[in-house]
């Protein structure tokens, strides 16, 4: 059966609503986010194949059964990969159902961590290996933290101090992914300031290899109650199996979560998972209830002297630069979505550490 090609750039409205119900009829959900998209399409201009581009991921790929063996997803992914390229997007990853790992392998595309629901690929044999090369190498005991940080924390400052005392090497991953009020430039910034004096740690950029809720879709999975599971696994089935002994970590450091049921989630489901990889889990009591959310709230209610009690002189000193000098935070708004600080950001959501 012929097909014929087309594109677009968005999607809206009737346009929009064809292809949800077509992702629809082949078992998947539309969720937003599609920069560009391929469409195949029979004379008539039905539907019968789309996949689209989202950042750098490649989401709703799928080809209706008329056009099985017809090489249609070869016909969507190339598109996809050569206009990513254009924008300068060299690298390229997909989430994708395990029995579908094998079709993307053909289409140049190679497993980075895989369960029994899910696989994450990228389109480099040695993406994830180089990454772990660059990776500053250790010595002793070696435990690890992921934080977002948005923004440090004097919270933060204690998990990683504590950790630190524990091991001969504490290995601090912050989440890359730029989807929080704080830039991961400035994030990573404030950490570093705010553990300098920590003399045991290293300090790592979480990369691409680091699964956060706003890069993982949700679209495949048959019940979206279950994505968060789904990630969680995913994402620390990677971490105990190619990152941690990549690096020798044999210890994992939390925060305890009594605020965010999503991140608690994350904190029993790495119980599970990474001893399974020779990785303990231990849990540190959060300290003072201080949280990354309540300095936001704080700041767009313009209480500085509640932001002053929680962060380090580091961190404060950033936030009265953000403003401008402004003593008055009321007088400002945070990046982006301030209006929102109440919420947990999706990046926050999934690192299994503190915010």
């Amino acid at each position: 059966m012929s097909f014929i090609v087309s594109e677009a750039a968005g999607l809206s409205g009737p346009q929009l609503e064809k292809t949800a119900e077509f992702l629809l009829k082949m078992g998947l959900r539309y969720e937003g986010g599609a920069e560009y998209t391929v469409f195949l399409v029979d004379e008539e201009g039905e539907i019968l194949g789309t996949g689209s581009l989202c950042g750098s991921v490649l989401k709703y790929i799928a080809v209706d059964d008329a056009l099985q063996g017809e090489g249609g997803a070869a016909a969507i992914v190339s598109r996809l990969v050569q206009h990513a390229y254009l924008l300068g997007r060299k690298k390229l990853f997909l989430f994708t159902k395990p029995q579908n790992e094998y079709l993307f392998r053909s289409l140049g595309f190679f497993p980075i961590a895989s369960t029994s629901s899910s696989c994450y690929m990228e389109n480099s044999r040695r993406g994830l290996k180089n990454y772990l090369d660059s990776l500053e190498k250790g010595e002793g005991v070696q435990g690890a933290v992921v934080a977002n940080c948005n923004p440090f924390t004097l919270g933060h400052q204690y998990l990683m101090e504590t950790a630190a005392s524990l091991v001969d090497t504490l290995h601090v991953f912050v989440v890359s992914e730029d989807a929080s009020e704080f830039p991961f430039e400035a994030r990573f910034e404030l950490v570093r300031k705010g553990t300098e004096h920590i003399k045991n740690l290293i300090l790592h950029e979480s990369g691409d290899y680091m699964i956060s809720h706003s890069t993982f879709p949700t679209y495949f999975i048959k019940k979206e109650a279950d994505a968060e599971a789904v990630n969680a696994e995913l994402d620390l089935v990677l971490f105990g199996e190619r990152i941690a002994p990549a690096l020798g970590i044999t210890k994992r450091f939390v925060g305890t979560e009594p605020f965010c049921t999503v991140t608690n989630v994350y904190n029993e489901k790495m119980k599970q998972i990474l001893p399974r990889y020779g990785v303990e889990v231990i849990e540190l009591e959060r300290k003072d209830g201080i949280s990354a959310s309540t300095v936001r709230e704080a700041m767009a209610a313009g209480d500085l002297e509640t932001v002053r009690r929680l962060v380090p002189d580091t961190t404060y000193d950033f936030i009265l630069k953000m403003i401008g000098g402004n003593d008055r935070l009321a007088d400002t708004v945070l990046p982006e979505n301030a209006e929102q600080a109440e919420e947990e950001s999706p990046a926050e959501q999934t690192e299994g550490a503190i915010e």
